[in-house]
């Protein structure tokens, strides 16, 4: 079985498939970081998630299998 990805507990394939689709890497970002309790690092999601933070992500996720943490606030 795969490894568990970070976005909702799906499994690391459907993960990087969420993060290389811009738009669902946006939205599942910024769930994840609300359900989590991160306001402030869901509000930069919100604002900032959809270029640069976009590509840290998916290249984090291909390296690490995790997503970019910036703030763990």
């Amino acid at each position: 079985m795969s490894k568990k990805g970070d976005y909702f507990g799906l499994s690391w394939l459907v993960s990087l498939i969420l993060a290389i689709i811009p738009v669902t890497s946006w939205v599942c970002g910024v769930v994840t970081r609300f359900t989590e309790g991160k306001i402030v690092a869901a509000l930069i999601r919100l604002f900032f998630g959809f270029n640069i933070i976009w590509v840290c992500d998916l290249v984090c996720m291909i390296l690490n299998k995790r997503i970019l943490r910036l703030l763990n606030v």
